[in-house]
């Protein structure tokens, strides 16, 4: 089933997972992104990934301008997702993902969209190589 919605349970907002994530995760870069991941059992059952998103106020002082960052990989998380969670599914895995956006200025969209596809490529290669490892 293709759902293309971001609900409240697909949000990452626990502060003690959170504060794991950041301590004991994995990263890797794909400009204009920085990528934290950690195998997880999340509290909701329903959807196999948690995601949050992040801008910085030192590169976006304006509220406004952060706001629509995260706005935008969002929305280009949301209409891609469904490749990663039919993979983590099929795995009975689950995952919780930060997304931190490191470019000082806001990039349009379309590259946006591109950059989120190679991110949840990498996520799907990561998370299916060690099986019993993770």
């Amino acid at each position: 089933m293709k759902t293309y919605s971001f609900t409240q349970e697909e949000r990452l907002k626990s502060r003690k997972l959170i504060e794991t994530l950041f301590r004991e995760g994995k990263a890797f870069s794909v400009f204009p992104y920085r990528v934290v991941y950690l195998p997880a059992t999340l509290p909701a059952d329903k959807y196999p990934v948690q995601v949050g998103f992040s801008a910085s106020s030192r590169h976006f002082p304006r509220a406004v301008d952060r706001n629509r960052v995260k706005r935008l990989g969002r929305e280009a998380w949301r209409l891609q997702k469904q490749f990663l969670y039919d993979h983590l599914r099929g795995q009975s895995r689950q995952l919780a993902v930060f997304l931190i956006y490191t470019d000082k200025k806001i990039a349009p969209f379309p590259v946006l969209h591109q950059k989120i596809s190679v991110i949840l490529e990498r996520l799907k290669k990561e998370t299916g190589q060690n099986p019993g490892k993770i």
